[in-house]
C-alpha cells in the first residue's frame, strides 16, 4: 500500500494524474473496462472491473491515495445516476478502509444565477438533474468516507477539448445570454490541484471549489477562442424564450489558502496558448 495509488475514472484528468504519479516513481494501479493493454503500455498496472458490477471490484486492494474521478460514458448504456451514486456506492463498499481519498466533483451542484460570487459555503440547489446527481453522489462519500476530499471543478479544458470549438470554425452562433459567466480550469492546473489535495492534510474531509483565478464572460471567450483558432468571429444570438441557467463567478479562494493551489494558468487567455 506504501505510495501506492488507485485511479477510478483514468479518463481526460485521470490519466494525466496518473502519468504525474508514475513520474514520481510510484506504482498507479488503474480501474478499466477494456483498454488494458493500452494502460499497460503506458506503464499503469491495469485491473478489470466496472463500477457496476459489484463481483467485479472484489479484486480491488488499498492504495495510499485513490482518485476517483468517473464520467458518464454515453455508449454504455447506462444512467448518470447508476454511475455517479450506485457506482460509486459499488466502491466505497469494495474498497478496504484507510488510505486518502479525492473525488472530483462538478460547480454544478450550485445553482445561482445572479452572477453572484460563489465559495464552498454557498448554497447548493442546483438547477439541472446532472447538479442534482453530482451533489447525492457528494452525499453518498459522506456516508462511507466523511474524511475524503471532495474537489469541485469548474469546466475543464485543455489539448483536444476546448468549449464549442467546431461550432465557432464553423460559423454558427452561440445561442443565449453572452454575458454571462465561464468558470473554467485548465486540465494541468486540474492535476495540480489533485496533486496538492493529496499532500496537504488539511485537505482531508473538506470541499475545495477547483477553478482558475478569473471568470469570463461568454462574449470574451468564444470571441477570444475565434481568433485563437482563426475562425469566423463569434457570433450571438439570444434564446428564443428566456432560460434560467445558472449564472454565478467560482472562487478558488479557498483552494488557494487551504492546499496551496496557484495555478499556471490564471485566466483562460494564458491557458488557451496550451490547448
Amino acid at each position: 500500500m506504501a505510495n501506492s495509488a488507485l485511479i477510478i475514472g483514468c479518463g481526460y484528468l485521470g490519466e494525466r494524474v496518473g502519468r504525474a504519479w508514475l513520474g514520481m516513481g510510484r506504482s498507479v494501479h488503474v480501474l478499466t473496462r477494456g483498454r488494458t493493454e493500452l494502460l499497460k503500455s503506458q506503464g499503469f498496472e491495469p485491473i478489470t472491473g466496472d463500477v457496476l458490477n459489484p463481483e467485479s471490484l472484489r479484486t480491488l486492494s488499498a492504495a495510499s491515495t485513490v482518485l476517483y474521478a468517473v464520467g458518464l460514458d454515453r455508449s454504455a448504456g447506462r444512467s448518470m445516476r447508476d454511475v455517479y451514486v450506485d457506482g460509486l456506492r459499488n466502491i466505497l463498499a469494495a474498497l478496504p478502509a484507510g488510505g486518502r481519498f479525492i473525488y472530483i466533483s462538478s460547480t454544478s451542484v450550485y445553482g445561482q444565477t445572479d452572477g453572484s460570487v460563489v465559495r464552498e459555503t454557498s448554497v447548493t440547489e442546483p438547477l439541472e438533474e446532472n447538479g442534482r446527481i453530482v451533489l447525492d453522489a457528494e452525499r453518498t462519500l459522506r456516508e462511507f468516507r466523511p474524511d475524503a476530499t471532495v474537489l469541485r471543478f469548474a469546466g475543464i479544458y485543455g489539448p483536444g477539448r476546448v468549449l464549442r470549438r467546431q461550432p465557432l470554425l464553423k460559423g454558427e452562433p452561440y445561442i443565449g445570454d453572452a454575458e454571462k459567466w465561464l468558470n473554467l480550469i485548465h486540465v494541468d492546473d486540474g492535476v495540480r490541484a489533485v496533486l496538492a489535495a493529496e499532500y496537504t492534510t488539511a485537505s482531508e474531509g473538506g470541499t475545495f471549489n477547483i477553478a482558475d483565478d478569473h471568470p469570463v464572460t461568454r462574449r470574451e471567450f468564444y470571441t477570444e477562442l475565434a481568433k485563437l483558432l482563426g475562425a469566423p468571429s463569434a457570433r450571438f444570438e439570444p434564446a428564443p424564450e428566456p432560460i434560467r441557467e445558472a449564472n454565478r463567478r467560482i472562487s478558488n479562494a479557498s483552494a488557494r489558502e487551504c492546499l496551496g493551489f496557484v495555478p499556471e494558468f490564471p485566466t483562460f487567455r494564458e491557458g488557451l496558448g496550451r490547448v
